[in-house]
């Protein structure tokens, strides 16, 4: 390589490093602008995210509270909830910055193949957060609940035994509560990545549709031991979850299948395929061989001659 080369290589580096410091110092300040509208709004989401708990606090006629239990509970609170409210915020100008980045590197073919991935994993994200929110917390918060004892003196309720029970009443803390409430909503979220995940590896052929059926086993395996890591040790959560990635890998295999059956029609049409599968017999130097007298009496005199 000459050194003009290598001057014209390195100076496209350094170009792409600069571009590459653009994109993240944008994607920087729209989170940063999406963090401190949040933050200025932390009291209704909040108020938003403790809709399970206080649903089933009042199904079952108690007060719904949460408590701080350190002095700066509260303040860490807010800021967890900026940073979560942040990120959502400002991820479709994050993806946006990350499309211009990556697009020009790529042919019109595989920009026609990324973008939709690109576009629907927010979608899944959504699909699965909203799930965790309204199906499986409320379940996971009433099977919690369920283990109370409200007893005391002057007061018995079913579930304790006499007046003179201790009690046992929740008492939940507001950083608890809502570090679990956000480990519902992400693990359900990255779950719900898993067929865009699947179908991209296969667009890729890294993956194929009999490859997935033949670890489907394993996969079963890995997703109760997913369920079982992800969710409170309640037996209702994790079948919701296994039943629910499972479903999601089965609807990845069917995708992929799809992809692939895509890729071997372009195939096909670029002349890479033929449609019928020949028959070795029926190819013409065969025709040759099956042209030859077959070895008479002649033959043999003439061998035994020699």
């Amino acid at each position: 390589m000459s050194a003009d080369e290598m001057d014209l290589s390195s100076a496209s580096l350094m170009e792409h490093l600069a571009e590459l410091r653009n994109r993240l110092i944008h994607s920087a300040v729209a989170f940063i602008i999406g963090m401190i509208i949040c933050f200025t709004v932390w009291n209704p989401i909040f108020n938003f995210l403790t809709n399970p708990i206080r649903d089933a606090l009042l199904e079952l006629g108690q007060e719904p509270e949460l408590i701080m239990i350190k002095l700066q509970e509260g303040f860490l609170v807010a800021i967890k909830i900026s940073l979560l409210g942040g990120f959502i915020l400002s991820f479709p100008y994050i993806g946006f910055q990350m499309w211009r980045f990556v697009a020009p590197g790529l042919y019109k073919n595989e920009k026609g193949a990324f973008l939709p991935f690109l576009l629907a994993s927010p979608i899944m994200f959504f699909l699965g957060a909203a799930f965790a929110f309204y199906v499986v917390t409320p379940l996971a918060f009433n099977f919690f609940l369920g283990f109370q004892q409200i007893g005391g003196a002057g007061e018995a309720v079913e579930g304790a035994e006499s007046l003179g029970d201790v009690g046992i009443t929740f008492q939940g803390s507001v950083a608890e509560y809502l570090s679990l409430t956000i480990k519902f909503i992400v693990a359900f979220g990255l779950c719900f990545q898993l067929p865009v995940l699947l179908t991209l590896m296969g667009k890729a052929g890294l993956v194929s549709a009999d490859g997935l059926r033949g670890v489907r086993k394993y996969a079963m395996v890995g997703i109760l031991v997913l369920a079982a890591v992800v969710t409170p040790p309640d037996v209702i959560t994790q079948i919701i979850l296994f039943t629910v990635v499972y479903g999601l890998y089965e609807i990845s295999i069917q995708l992929v299948k799809v992809v692939e059956a895509k890729r071997e029609e372009k195939l096909r049409a670029d002349g890479y395929y033929d449609d019928e599968d020949e028959d070795p017999a029926d190819d013409p130097i065969f025709d040759e061989f099956d042209d030859e007298p077959e070895m008479g009496e002649d033959d043999e005199e003439f061998g035994g001659g020699a």
